[in-house]
């Protein structure tokens, strides 16, 4: 007599489903990348403008922060400096900056509302007194 055994499947490991979940995490991580990269400097109230789009290829982040005795503070990349020697340090950050990625680097200028004109423009000459002249003047967008 003979006996007959059922066929012997094989487990397989299915490609479909893996592709998927690696694909939503690139997603993710990208989305996650793209979302800390654009504001590298200090916390401020920004104008509103109709045509704010965030600047993602620019390096440098001067921020001047208003405060409340009417006095402004200038920060560089979150580190507050002193506003004569901001020309110094920001040519010495453009020299690193140039060196590793071989390109000129940008300022994105990040100044509260409430900050005086003649001190946005004492700012804005010291990036030129730098050699910078690829300056974006940071704005968060108008609501609709």
């Amino acid at each position: 007599m003979k006996i007959t055994l059922p066929e012997q499947y094989t487990t397989r490991v299915e490609m479909l489903p893996l592709i998927d979940i690696v694909f939503l995490l690139l997603v993710f991580f990208i989305y996650a990348m793209l979302s800390m990269a654009v504001h590298r400097g200090m916390d401020v109230e920004l104008p509103r403008s109709t045509n704010a789009t965030p600047e993602k290829e620019l390096t440098l982040s001067v921020t001047v922060r208003h405060l409340e005795d009417g006095a402004s503070r200038i920060f560089l990349d979150q580190k507050r400096v002193d506003p004569d020697q901001l020309a110094v340090l920001l040519a010495q950050r453009a020299e690193q900056e140039k060196k590793r990625s071989n390109r000129e680097p940008g300022v994105l200028l990040f100044a509260d509302r409430q900050v005086d004109y003649q001190e946005l423009f004492k700012v804005l000459d010291q990036i030129s007194r730098a050699g910078l002249n690829r300056i974006s003047l940071q704005a968060d967008a108008e609501p609709e």
